[in-house]
């Protein structure tokens, strides 16, 4: 508690704010001396995650154990997408701009976690104050990215060597949980599936079940990419077993989502901006997806998940029990590459009835 001008004010209280008032005092008038509902904080927390949308959203579980692991805490959150976090969920969501990193660098912590290795990520967890700092710091004399302490060590070498990360057998978020010293026991992402907007999906067709197809991968990684006559397959072969199938996407999918909906009657509504894309994901039974944003969406919405993968390590992900990872039935020879050794992708030996039996007993009828 502290006193200014005889009037009393606690900066402590996790609903204050200090260049406005607070929203207890606009709503209810309340004020400091004798608040009923002054809650102090009894610890805060710095989480610098920047990106990719896909890596935010599945660093989410932390939110879990550390709310667990530190009552009362205050969880500030650092990132290039502040709108894809749950909003309720944290007290203090940041875009990373010069501006937050001036004010994050005049202030104090008792615990940071950085867990990007971008250098400016790791020179904020150099600059930062912190009782207990985890995860990628920047090394003075070289500028490199480098573990914090040894809890940073597995992930930092996964990332490295490609050697490593085959061999790896931790899923992402088992790794980033002992990366801040914790246990992973199975936490859930947290997540807002934006169900209170109010979106109307009048236009989806009524029948279920629902199977949402994503059939995107990004411009990054195209050796993950699917055929157009195997998208086909797929969809007929849904259509045939009972199934409707609604094609998912953003503006890179868009033509070819359009010419699968002309070629098959596939249910296709457009594109929409990001939290109604999700809401519309909330709305399948099942998600047919490669490892792209929509992977990790589905995952966090909690819907069983057939995860289409070829050049990633598949221990990395974890499906919570819901869903299955196929493979093609060829062996990949191109390790995190975004570009075919051979000249045609593996991803074409990934046969549709592959995906539609995974599909049949992870989504039953």
């Amino acid at each position: 508690m502290s006193e200014l001008l005889n009037t009393v004010v606690h900066p402590d209280c996790r609903h204050f704010r200090g260049d406005l008032p607070c929203r207890p005092n606009k709503t209810d008038g309340y004020v400091c001396d004798g608040c009923p509902v002054y809650a102090p904080v009894s610890s805060r927390v710095l989480i610098i995650k920047l990106g990719a949308i896909g890596d935010v959203i599945r660093t989410t579980p932390l939110l879990r154990r550390l709310r667990q692991e530190r009552p009362g805490c205050s969880i500030t959150w650092l990132t290039h997408t502040p709108a894809i976090l749950p909003q309720g969920e944290i007290e203090e969501i940041l875009k990373f701009d010069f501006a937050s990193a001036l004010q994050l660098q005049g202030r104090q912590f008792d615990v940071l976690i950085n867990l990007d290795k971008e250098k400016e990520a790791c020179a904020l967890l150099n600059s930062i104050e912190a009782k207990e700092k985890y995860g990628y710091a920047l090394r003075p004399y070289d500028g490199v990215a480098w573990p914090v302490n040894e809890l940073a060590e597995h992930k930092f070498l996964t990332g490295i060597f490609d050697q490593t990360s085959l061999a790896n057998t931790k899923p992402y978020v088992q790794e980033i949980f002992e990366l801040c010293g914790f246990d992973f026991r199975g936490e859930e992402y947290v997540f807002d599936t934006h169900e209170d907007k109010g979106y109307d999906w009048r236009a989806l067709p009524a029948a279920r079940p629902r199977i949402g197809l994503n059939t995107g991968c990004g411009d990054r990684w195209t050796t993950r990419l699917w055929s157009n006559e195997k998208w086909i397959t797929l969809i007929q072969g849904l259509q045939a077993a009972g199934y409707t199938p609604v094609l998912l996407g953003g503006e890179a999918e868009d033509a070819r989502n359009r010419v699968l909906h002309a070629a098959t009657g596939a249910a296709y509504l457009g594109t929409f901006p990001l939290p109604q894309f999700i809401n519309l994901m909330h709305q399948m039974d099942g998600i047919v997806t490669q490892v792209t944003m929509g992977m990790h969406i589905s995952i966090a919405l909690r819907k069983p998940t057939i995860l289409m993968n070829n050049i990633f390590n598949p221990h990395e992900f974890d499906l919570y029990g819901r869903g299955q990872l196929v493979g093609p039935d060829k062996q990949c020879v191109c390790f995190y590459r975004g570009t075919c050794r051979l000249g045609t992708s593996c991803m074409e030996d990934l046969p549709a009835e592959k995906v539609l039996q995974a599909v049949r007993e992870s989504v039953p009828r």
